[in-house]
């Protein structure tokens, strides 16, 4: 006889067929991750609100199956790169997906004093102990221009970002970039500053090299010996012609 054909639960005795279906209702009671869209992120608290993005597929008392959704998650803490003294902050959005991690027991002790704690309910991957895992993203969100040879921080056009290359980082802005501090320190053997319009402001202004060049309008060159030429003439050496318009005058006292 060829038991292929014969049917698993005719296989077995009655009680490994109990046996599986209690593995069966216990797998079904077992929550690991899934896919959630936030509807609402709170700012002070560091929360979000997420809807489950897959339906649970549930059979009530032997009736077909149904697609049923999961009522909306609160609270549910975010989870972004953080270490140290250090945190990668991002703006999050309603629409934005992300992917829920349920954990093994309930956490709300730690939660509420970030020490080791005793469980206060005896419950075990449930809806309430989720993680929000930010920076998933389903294929209607896949990114444009993903870099392949290159670490980027970036806005989702590609018009802003801070790039790490093997030799090199760029910076890209459409407007702005701000640096604000105590001191900026720039070592390079080539620095150029190329604009329509660059303005240097400050109280004590200092330009010091073997040679400090200055073309445009007014050409203002400073050398090594501090002979300053202003126009193509010395400044130091330089004559006016005398109040009565004859003779010159003599150098720069």
């Amino acid at each position: 006889m060829n038991i292929s054909n014969i049917p698993f639960s005719h296989r077995v005795d009655d009680s490994n067929e109990v046996l599986e279906k209690k593995f069966d209702r216990f797998s079904e009671r077992i929550r690991v991750a899934i896919p959630g869209i936030i509807q609402s992120f709170d700012a002070d608290k560091q929360t979000v609100s997420v809807k489950a993005a897959i339906k649970e597929r549930m059979s009530f008392h032997g009736e077909p199956f149904e697609n049923i959704e999961i009522p909306e998650l609160l609270e549910v803490p975010i989870l972004l790169p953080r270490a140290g003294n250090f945190i990668l902050t991002m703006p999050i959005a309603s629409g934005d997906e992300c992917l829920l991690v349920f954990a093994d027991n309930c956490y709300d002790s730690w939660w509420e004093s970030g020490k080791i704690s005793s469980q206060l309910d005896n419950r075990r991957h449930d809806l309430s102990d989720a993680f929000a895992i930010i920076g998933v993203w389903s294929q209607p969100k896949k990114i444009k221009d993903y870099s392949t040879d290159s670490t980027r921080l970036r806005n989702l056009d590609n018009s802003v970002y801070v790039e790490v290359e093997d030799t090199n980082i760029n910076i890209i802005a459409t407007d702005t970039v701000t640096v604000n501090a105590n001191k900026v320190d720039i070592t390079a053997k080539t620095i150029n500053a190329t604009g329509d319009s660059i303005n240097i402001n400050g109280g004590n202004i200092t330009a010091s090299g073997d040679q400090v060049k200055i073309e445009g309008a007014a050409s203002v060159n400073v050398d090594a010996n501090s002979n300053t030429t202003i126009e193509g003439r010395n400044f130091l050496s330089h004559q006016h012609l005398n109040g009565g318009g004859t003779g010159l005058s003599g150098g720069v006292a």
